[in-house]
């Protein structure tokens, strides 16, 4: 894929979870909620502050993330589904080691 965001924006891939099952009963694709987690797959160069200078992302390609339900816009780029959000609807970023020692 070749996209790169502009400014302040980040390409994000939702990152699928289990099957959802409630009471035994499996719940169909279009009652399921979405996740709100996901990969950041591209991030822009940051934000333009007034002076000129560039304020860079805390965010990178690579950082898994949690997101708010409503956030970015859904695109489709080679056949793939992702997000496109303002970093500022990134809620928070998921730690990779504090998930490994977790486990």
């Amino acid at each position: 894929m070749n996209v790169r965001p502009l400014h302040d924006r980040i390409i994000v891939q939702r990152i699928e979870e289990g099957e959802q099952k409630v009471g035994g009963i499996i719940i169909p694709d279009t009652a399921k909620e979405k996740p709100q987690q996901g990969k950041v797959i591209a991030a822009g160069n940051g934000k333009t502050k007034d002076d000129g200078k560039r304020l860079p992302l805390d965010v990178k390609a690579g950082d898994l993330i949690l997101f708010g339900k409503y956030s970015g816009q859904e695109i489709k780029l080679d056949g793939e589904e992702y997000l496109i959000m303002r970093e500022d609807e990134v809620l928070a970023v998921i730690d990779a080691e504090a998930k490994k020692t977790k486990k």
